[in-house]
């Protein structure tokens, strides 16, 4: 498991702790006392644990005898491990060293080993290099706009930030996204040199606004971000949605400061972004997206604002107008097919853009060379368009259907019938072309007939502020719940039912429809998954992964459910396709019952975080099939007197006679003489198959049996791990199915549970990263371990539970999570 060096407070150590610091290799050096430095936020607090001696700090380097590329200043937790592994970017938090005085702690603490803690009041529980933070399992509500957190490193929101720069005379430059090459690109270097110029040395008199922020504002640059300007287009269409992004209450008067902030949603959270106003220029011109006004410098802001948000303005390049949308609004997207869409298809989008939805159109390409390809009809193909308007005209005393399209480039348009100059519009009236704003400028946007759009285009994405948006015309408010989880491989990247070995590893969510639509027998419920981050994790060679989920009546129960029960039963919904989108979703019906949803990738062992999020129109409770911790060991026998050698078993004999042979009189052995010993008598075993037991596990089997607390092994206390060693075998070679002397990593979980531990997700992923090799296999003599330390740490919690009131707030799982990581 990777380690970590940290940094202290000024290289100052805890008075009277020196003693604890451990060496690199133990993971952690000793780091700040008392004051915690947040990763995420860069903020300082109090540590508040209970009466606890701490020191406290966060992750700054990777240890140097791991392969670790450090991380961006601004993103400390942007690691890439040996395994290649791609973290989520907020996967290190705080963390928190307890230094242990507690003597009935020290069978699990080596004296030099402070035990590491995330900071998660009331309870604590372990972070070290995990692919995403340990979380409560419970579903969470959406997050409100007003709550957007501070994301900046220093800590501070834009006004503090604003106000520090006021006080000292000074504009905002901002470390987190400097105006440097790296901002810009990270697989290449700009074709020309850019220069950063602030709105205020690109013209003489800029202005935020510019006589309301609308659609024309938006003229797309040099970057292939057109899926981002056309939901910006739609964006402007709704003030409040707008505000809400873009705070209107910025502009370069008096109080200007060099610095601007926008809003984001990202994965059931509300971000503040702050950023400075210098921007990419070449030869005194804005590089990337500007507004058709010259001075006017909202939009140019809001895409630098954005590609802070994805980590660069190269990682803008390419994407789904539903993306941009989502984040604008929080809002669950949905695709069409034009060609296969409903017949209510006008009365569809009519509704939405009625109700404020974000609408977005796009044209397909049959390969890359089609791509920004113009058609007779002035259309681009794979270009992203944004829908402004839906409307009906009379012509020739006939009523026809228009739809209103928008060209991010802010020009090249359609010219069939009903295009800007076309002969359609001289026949009708005036009041009615004012009506629906036609004019005839080379603005990037037309008006086309509806018929002649479902011919020419391919696809359209809804974005619906509400997900009842389009279901009838009074509004009502839909339930929400939100689960975050992740793939990680070999535990629960397990593919889809494609995989069936290991797709019952995946997460598991289970849902209990109970109320039905009002007036229906059935139940109604959008499923839209999301992979997160993978946009921001392109440099590292991240793509959008094909993810989709699968719907199974539940047969009862609260466990995770086995392979055996998807060998058997068919699925009673899923998604349509699995796409290499960043989010799926789809809307069900079904009838009332418990439901299991199971989160996939396409294919197994491809790893990345997930945000779920279920929309019912009645309330639907749903929750995290992601076990309990329990363990359900016999009570331990205790070790007899050794009884005559004429009852004792032939094993046993020989046992006897090599315990002798090895130990001496006394009868005991070190770990050292353990190990020959137990690989002696193993070697001869034709059943099981492995290299050797190391003498790691040796010393855990001491430090588990030796009841006399003299760092040795009788032959009695022998004799009882012996018949758990025996179980243990046999459990493996259940599992080892191939009798090649290892096991999947993703039998584990069936694997623990027949040794009477059950555990859930996160110290399944915590054991797989410890104990697996790169092919996911985990050999015996890694499975003893993990056993050994499983059982000690579940025999020490139980005496501590007795015996001190202290811990009687961390539970086995948290403690278990503490244990495996010494």
């Amino acid at each position: 498991m990777p380690g970590f060096s940290c940094v202290g407070q000024k290289g100052r150590a805890c008075r009277g702790c020196r003693s604890y610091t451990p060496s690199c290799s133990l993971c952690f050096a000793l780091v700040a006392p008392h004051t915690l430095k947040s990763a995420a936020r860069g903020g300082r607090e109090r540590c508040q644990a209970p009466h606890r001696p701490v020191t406290a700090g966060w992750a700054q380097q990777p240890c140097p005898g791991e392969d670790l590329a450090p991380p961006h200043h601004s993103r400390p937790s942007s690691w890439r491990g040996r395994a290649g592994r791609l973290p989520s970017l907020f996967a290190f938090r705080v963390f928190i060293v307890l230094l242990p005085r507690c003597s009935e702690l020290l069978p699990l603490l080596s004296p030099s080993t402070p035990v590491l803690l995330s900071l998660s009041p009331p309870c604590f529980s372990l972070v070290g290099a995990m692919p995403y933070l340990l979380r409560d399992s419970k579903p969470r509500p959406p997050p409100l706009p007003r709550e957007a957190r501070a994301t900046h490193s220093s800590g501070k929101a834009y006004e503090e930030l604003k106000q520090d720069c006021l006080r000292r005379g000074s504009l905002f430059e901002d470390p987190d996204f400097p105006a440097s090459d790296a901002s810009l690109f990270f697989s290449e270097k700009p074709p020309v040199p850019f220069l950063w110029k602030r709105p205020g040395d690109i013209v003489k008199d800029p202005k935020f606004i510019l006589g309301g922020a609308t659609r024309t504002d938006i003229c797309q640059g040099d970057l292939g971000d057109c899926w981002l300007l056309a939901a910006i287009a739609s964006l402007t269409l709704n003030e409040k949605t707008l505000a809400r992004v873009v705070p209107l209450d910025q502009n370069f008067g008096p109080d200007y400061a060099g610095i601007f902030h926008f809003q984001f949603w990202q994965h059931n959270e509300w971000l503040d972004v702050v950023i400075d106003d210098r921007l990419p220029t070449f030869k005194g011109r804005l590089v990337f997206l500007h507004s058709a006004e010259h001075n006017e410098f909202w939009s140019a802001l809001l895409e630098k604002a954005y590609a802070k948000l994805n980590g660069s303005y190269e990682a803008l390049k390419g994407g789904s107008t539903i993306e941009a949308m989502e984040d604008f609004t929080g809002g669950v997207g949905e695709m069409y097919e034009v060609k296969k869409a409903p017949d209510n298809f006008y009365e569809i989008l009519e509704k939405a853009l009625k109700r404020c939805s974000m609408v977005g159109c796009s044209i397909d390409t049959s390969s890359a060379a089609e791509s920004e390809a113009k058609t007779p009809f002035g259309l681009i193909k794979g270009h992203a368009y944004s829908v402004t308007g839906i409307d009906e005209v009379s012509y020739r005393g006939q009523k026809v259907r228009l739809i209103r399209i928008r060209n991010p480039w802010g020009q090249v348009e359609w010219n069939g019938p009903w295009s800007d100059n076309s002969l359609e519009w001289r026949l009708v009236s005036p009041s009615e072309q004012k009506r629906l704003s036609q004019t005839a400028l080379d603005d990037g946007e037309f008006w086309m007939k509806f018929e002649d759009f479902k011919v020419h285009f391919d696809k359209v994405e809804i974005c619906n502020l509400t997900p009842d948006a389009l279901e009838d015309s009074t509004a009502h408010k839909w339930e929400v719940t939100i689960h975050e989880g992740s793939w990680v491989r070999g535990s629960t990247a397990g593919g889809c039912r494609n995989f069936l070995d290991t797709f019952w590893t995946n997460p598991q969510i289970k849902m209990h429809l109970t109320e039905t639509d009002d007036g229906q027998d059935d139940c109604t419920f959008i499923a839209a998954l999301m992979q997160k981050d993978r946009r921001k994790l392109r440099k590292f060679g991240a793509e959008m992964l094909s993810i989709g989920y699968s719907i199974y009546e539940s047969p009862g129960g609260d466990g995770h459910l086995n392979k055996d029960f998807f060998r058997y039963h068919a699925s009673k919904a899923r998604s349509k396709t699995y796409i290499n989108l960043r989010e799926v979703s789809n809307r069900f019906k079904l009838p009332p019952g418990d439901y299991i949803l199971v989160p996939t990738t396409f294919e197994p062992h491809q790893e990345a975080d997930f945000c779920l999020r279920i929309f019912s129109e009645k309330k639907a409770i749903t929750e995290d099939l992601d076990e309990n911790v329990a363990i359900d060991l016999p009570e331990p026998p205790n070790p007899t007197p050794s009884p005559q050698a004429t009852e004792e078993t032939e094993e046993e004999k020989q046992f006897r006679a090599l315990f002798e042979q090895i130990s001496g009189e006394d009868m005991e052995v070190s770990a050292e003489e353990l190990e020959y010993v137990l690989n002696a008598v193993l070697k001869n075993k034709k059943d099981i198959k492995f290299k050797k037991l190391s003498l790691i596990s040796c010393r855990n089997i001491i430090s588990l049996m030796d009841t006399s607390g003299n760092g040795t092994l009788e032959f009695t206390e022998f004799k009882v791990f012996w018949e758990k060693l025996k179980k243990w075998i046999n459990i493996f070679l259940q599992f080892d199915s191939d009798k090649s002397g290892s096991m999947s990593s993703y039998e584990l979980r069936s694997a623990l549970k027949a040794a009477g531990y059950q555990l859930n997700n996160y110290l399944l992923q915590l054991i797989v990263l410890r104990y697996s090799d790169e092919q996911f296999q985990i050999e015996f003599d890694d499975f003893l371990n993990c056993l050994i330390r499983l059982e000690n740490a579940s025999r020490v919690f139980q005496a501590l539970s007795v015996k001190n009131k202290e811990f009687i707030n961390l539970n086995i799982g948290e403690f278990i999570n503490l244990a495996m990581n010494i």
